[in-house]
């Protein structure tokens, strides 16, 4: 029996400083952050340790594999959204304008199935007294609500993001892609997949070039 106490205590105390040292390698990140991959690998990793601790005959290596196994996949996913925003988009989601010019936009709150009781609590707890207040209100893709007022500054809107043209954005500044091309052109750029970052600040356009094409 203290035998049995030793192998379990021993393995609680191997698994919490693996977990630590798992987490550590997948990068510092709010609980509130998570997205809904990171929150899926923290959950399966946490039934693997508590396999690994119940049952003490199991092969240590056997709770380990799966663990490593999650922590490659994480790491994987996160490279690719690193690379790709469309990755990003997939895996985390991307905000919904649920609040433009003191109007609520019923259609972008079916898909992630926001109701008005969601919306009005999270605007008492911005301290915001009317709808008509609003400039826009986004919902974020961890589920805060992201609120600015009319007569405030505008939220930065990018309007491309690692050389993807971000479509609905523009919808937002009433513009289309064809503008945003010709505006890109009387900065002498061609195309538009060469810009890193471009935002809409001020009522003009604000450029940063990917790291390769700021020379040419």
């Amino acid at each position: 029996m203290d035998g049995l106490l030793f192998i379990v205590a021993w393995r609680t105390i191997f698994l919490y400083l693996l977990i630590l040292v798992i987490f550590r390698v997948m990068g510092k990140r709010e609980v509130g952050e998570l997205s809904l991959m990171d929150l899926v690998i923290f959950v399966m990793i946490a039934e693997v340790a508590s396999f690994a601790i119940d049952n003490p005959e199991r092969k240590l290596f056997e709770s380990i594999l799966p663990m490593i196994l999650l922590l490659l996949i994480q790491l994987g996913t996160s490279y690719w959204s690193l690379k790709s925003k469309k990755v990003r988009d997939l895996i985390d989601g991307d905000p919904s304008v649920i609040i433009r010019s003191g109007e609520i936009i019923e259609s972008e709150m079916r898909t992630p199935r926001y109701n008005l009781d969601d919306l009005f609590q999270q605007l008492r707890e911005q301290q915001i007294g009317s709808i008509q207040d609003v400039a826009y209100a986004f919902l974020e893709p961890s589920g805060n609500l992201s609120v600015f007022k009319i007569g405030e500054d505008h939220p930065v809107l990018p309007l491309i993001v690692d050389g993807d043209v971000q479509e609905s954005h523009l919808d937002l500044i009433q513009q289309d892609k064809e503008w945003l091309l010709e505006e890109l052109k009387k900065l002498h750029i061609d195309d538009p997949r060469t810009v890193f970052y471009c935002s809409y600040e001020k009522e003009k356009l604000y450029v940063q070039m990917r790291e390769r094409f700021k020379s040419s």
